[in-house]
């Protein structure tokens, strides 16, 4: 008989921490009313209740269809989806006219159709968990989904601006009201290509030419698909006028190179090469304009936003007053003045909170997030196919990074973006697709937690043992 390791789903676990968070988001949105209403409304819990009623659907089909898998994820997601609501419906309530708050519907306004696209992006992860119930799978279709990537990447370049612009940057696809944008799934794509090429490609990429400074660099000719993909994001950055994509496309691959061959030089090299990048983009944007001329308008925003703060560096200036306005403790949740902020349901979302909660209540929040990234790259640690390994690892990063660039960017660390922050943002297309990163970071797991099992060694005719088919193996770490 087969012998297997007993290990806990811990399915209980994820639902007590998900139940938690849930409650989390309900004081959250109660504070909010009594701050901002000067009372709690009777039904103000039922918006709260519809979202906890759609994670606890995703729980159940995490419970029956990947029970093995990390039960921190889907809370912790969870909750940052839930605070996003509430602060959207108290943009909502702040954007009201003082009478009419205490009436405004409970499902109106961008928290209401906040909610609508959680639903949707939480069905879209179920039924990806539903359908793919081995994560080697997706590699099958890895050139197909890398062509599909670069597709979805091109298409907002090559279409007139009224149809994919917005605030200067070309990432859009606009049809009458209604918007999309299609790079945020291209990630997705890209990432799965990546994962298998590298797992071909990695012996290759692993070889050093020569030693500096007591760092193993590859070859030349080896560096053609990093080039490449630098040449990919040069041409984001020239057409679709974003640093942001163009960061994080070419920092997944990059740090994908390092997980598959863990060689420190990938990460100069790909260092090296986006900031010369972007120092050529800086250099022509001010002295031709053109296509360069968008980046070079934000590197001086960003490098002096109070040279012009009630024009083109008022956004900014606003984001930083009120993330010292909000100090150590904050305002309190409903207390500040996000409106000051333009665009606080989109790119500045962080500010927004970050006026109410203060700075214990954002390092709170970017806790959370790392935990997120942590748990997906344990996973990557702990499953046992390369391919796995690299589209965990690379799936983490790759949300990891979309944070930094955002925070980086409403904070002055970095030129600011036109990224989205992660379940918090107004916005179906990021809120779905990092759904769908979240289910294949659980799918992942599930297969790197789940039982191993050892079947009894086969036999030859004659007694003797048969021949082991290595390639098929599975490993597993031993801890003493």
């Amino acid at each position: 008989m087969p012998r297997t390791r007993e290990w806990r789903s811990r399915r209980n676990a994820e639902l007590a921490l998900l139940l938690f968070a849930m409650g989390l988001a309900v004081a959250y949105s109660a504070t909010i009313e009594a701050n901002v209403l000067g009372t709690v409304r009777i039904g103000f819990w039922v918006p709260n209740a519809a979202l906890a009623a759609v994670f606890l659907g995703l729980h159940l089909v995490i419970r029956f269809t990947a029970p093995y898998a990390d039960p921190a994820l889907l809370p912790a997601v969870a909750l940052l989806n839930g605070i996003g609501i509430g602060f959207l419906r108290r943009i909502d309530l702040d954007n009201a006219e003082a009478a009419d708050r205490i009436k405004y519907p409970l499902f109106g306004g961008f928290g209401g159709h906040q909610l609508l696209w959680t639903l949707l992006a939480v069905l879209l992860a179920a039924g990806l968990l539903l359908l793919i119930r081995d994560h080697r799978a997706v590699s099958r279709y890895a050139y197909t989904l890398g062509l599909a990537g670069i597709v979805l990447v091109m298409i907002p370049a090559v279409l007139p601006a009224r149809y994919s612009e917005i605030y200067g940057a070309k990432l859009w696809i606009i049809i009458g009201s209604f918007s999309i944008q299609p790079g945020e799934f291209a990630k997705l794509a890209l990432l799965v290509f990546f994962a298998y090429y590298l797992v071909r490609k990695r012996e290759v990429l692993s070889l050093a030419s020569r030693r500096f400074l007591g760092i193993d660099f590859p070859r030349g000719r080896d560096l053609g698909p990093v080039v490449g993909v630098w040449l990919l994001s040069v041409l984001v950055l020239v057409f679709e006028k974003d640093l942001g994509t163009s960061l994080l496309y070419f920092g997944m691959f990059v740090v994908t190179v390092y997980i598959a061959t863990e060689r420190a030089s990938w990460l100069i090299i790909g260092l090296l090469l986006f900031v010369g990048g972007a120092f050529l983009a800086y250099f022509l944007g001010g002295t031709v304009g053109g296509p360069f001329a968008n980046f070079y308008l934000r590197a001086e925003i960003w490098l002096d936003p109070f040279a012009d703060p009630t024009n083109k560096g008022y956004q900014l200036v606003q984001s930083l007053f009120a993330l010292g306005t909000g100090g150590l403790f904050g305002a309190g949740p409903g207390g500040g003045q996000p409106g000051k902020i333009p665009e606080v349901r989109n790119d500045f979302i962080f500010a927004g909170i970050g006026e109410e909660i203060g700075l214990f209540g954002l390092t709170a929040l970017l806790v959370v997030y790392l935990l997120i990234v942590e748990r997906g790259l344990r996973t990557a640690l702990a499953v046992r196919d390369s391919f796995g390994k690299l589209l965990a690892g690379g799936l983490a990063f790759t949300l990891g990074l979309q944070v930094f660039v955002i925070v980086g960017g409403i904070s002055k660390l970095i030129p600011l973006t036109g990224q989205t922050t992660p379940f918090l943002s107004s916005g179906g297309s990021s809120l779905m697709a990092n759904w769908l990163l979240v289910a294949m970071l659980l799918r992942i797991s599930h297969a790197a937690r789940k039982p191993v099992t050892t079947t009894p060694l086969a036999r030859t005719a004659g007694g003797s043992p048969a021949p082991a088919k290595l390639h098929g193996a599975q490993t597993e770490v031993i801890r003493p």
